[in-house]
C-alpha cells in the first residue's frame, strides 16, 4: 500500500525512471495475503482512503477485507502503475555503494542500481506462529489466521484460538457458531 502511494507520488512529480518490487503476484500486501472469515479494517474506513485519492462511499465504517483490497487495485490501475511493478520479484539485498553514491539492489531475477531506495515493506505480511512445546506433534490441523486454510471445514471441530488481537476478535465471531467449542488463549490483555 505504501508502495503505490509512492509510486504515484512520483508520476505526479514527472518521475518515471523508477520500479516497484512487488514480492507477491498481486498487489495488496495485508488485504491481499489476510482472508480469514469476517476481516476487516479495524480503524474508521475512511483512513484507508490515500489523502490524494479519496474514497467517500465505503459500504461501512469498518470495511471488509475484500472492499479494501478492491479500493488499493483500483487506485493502482487509475495511476497507471503497472508498467511499475514487477511482480514475484522479492527483495534479496540492497547495499550502499559509497563509491557510486548509488544503491546496489538484488533480486532473484536481476539486479538494479539506483540513487534513491524508498522501503515500503510491509509489518503484518509474515505470520508469528507461537513457540509451543510439542506443537510439531499435535496431531489436529494448525494454521495461522493470515494463511486461512480455507479448505478445512471447521464445522463441529474443537477449536483453539491463541490471541485476541484485530485478526481474531474479527474472526472469532464469525467461527464460533459452527465450532463444536472454542477455547481463546490471551497472553497479554488490552
Amino acid at each position: 500500500v505504501s508502495g503505490i502511494g509512492a509510486a504515484i507520488k512520483l508520476l505526479d512529480n514527472a518521475i518515471q525512471d523508477f520500479v516497484v518490487l512487488e514480492k507477491a503476484e498481486a498487489l495488496g500486501g495485508t488485504w491481499r495475503d489476510n482472508t480469514y472469515p469476517g476481516c476487516a479494517c479495524d480503524v474508521p474506513s475512511h483512513l484507508y482512503s490515500y489523502s490524494f485519492a479519496q474514497k467517500a462511499d465505503w459500504s461501512r465504517v469498518f470495511a471488509r477485507q475484500s472492499e479494501i483490497l478492491d479500493y488499493i487495485g483500483d487506485t493502482a490501475k487509475q495511476h497507471k502503475l503497472e508498467p511499475y511493478i514487477h511482480y514475484s520479484e522479492p527483495l534479496e539485498s540492497a547495499t550502499w555503494d559509497e563509491a557510486a553514491m548509488r544503491w546496489q539492489v538484488q533480486t532473484a531475477k536481476g539486479r538494479y542500481s539506483a540513487r534513491v531506495l524508498i522501503s515500503c515493506t510491509g509489518y503484518l505480511h509474515e505470520p508469528q506462529m507461537p513457540k509451543l512445546p510439542g506443537l510439531e506433534k499435535f496431531p489436529g490441523k494448525v494454521f495461522h489466521s493470515s494463511r486461512w486454510d480455507h479448505a478445512h471445514e471447521l464445522e463441529g471441530e474443537r477449536v483453539a484460538v491463541i490471541g485476541t488481537g484485530a485478526s481474531a476478535i474479527q474472526f472469532i465471531p464469525e467461527i464460533q457458531p459452527k465450532v463444536r467449542s472454542l477455547t481463546v488463549y490471551q497472553r497479554t490483555p488490552h
